[in-house]
């Protein structure tokens, strides 16, 4: 099954909404954090990651925090999962031609080059500036709902 990791998740998370904020507002990482109910342990090794990846800047201190470090139509999630995943293939076979002693004669691998190709090719379109503005036609900034109990 093809499944991108609790991670990548997080990290789309967090660029997500960062890309709702006004442009250049920092956000702390506790905000975000709390706000898309991503675990304590996970924030700092995802944030760190982003900021490696040159996709946020970090600003310590006081007036510190998190900004985007492109604009939202310069990020996409296919950047974002292939950075926290690498690349991903549906199928050994097209990893390693190797793998297949049918190699280009096999009439699967010929269909998942096509399926791959599109896979790769949707991820690419959707931009963050998209699913910010999705989000906020939604009415609202994208958060977790947070059951009541919980709240409390």
């Amino acid at each position: 099954m093809i499944r991108i990791n609790r991670q990548t998740d997080y990290a789309i998370r967090l660029i997500l909404y960062l890309a709702q904020q006004e442009k250049g507002k920092r956000v702390s990482t506790a905000e975000v954090r709390r706000e898309m109910q991503i675990p304590p342990a996970l924030a700092q090794r995802i944030v760190a990651d982003l900021a490696h990846g040159e996709f946020i800047l970090t600003y310590p201190g006081r007036d510190g925090g998190l900004v985007l470090a492109r604009p939202t139509e310069e990020i996409n999630l296919r950047q974002i999962v292939e950075h926290f995943e690498g690349k991903f293939f549906i199928s050994d076979c097209l990893e390693d031609k190797g793998n297949c002693p049918f190699d280009n004669k096999c009439p699967v691998r010929f269909r998942w080059v096509k399926l791959q190709s599109q896979m790769v090719l949707e991820l690419e379109q959707i931009t963050f500036k998209e699913l910010a503005q999705d989000a906020m036609s939604a009415g609202q900034l994208f958060t977790m709902d947070i059951p009541e109990k919980a709240a409390s």
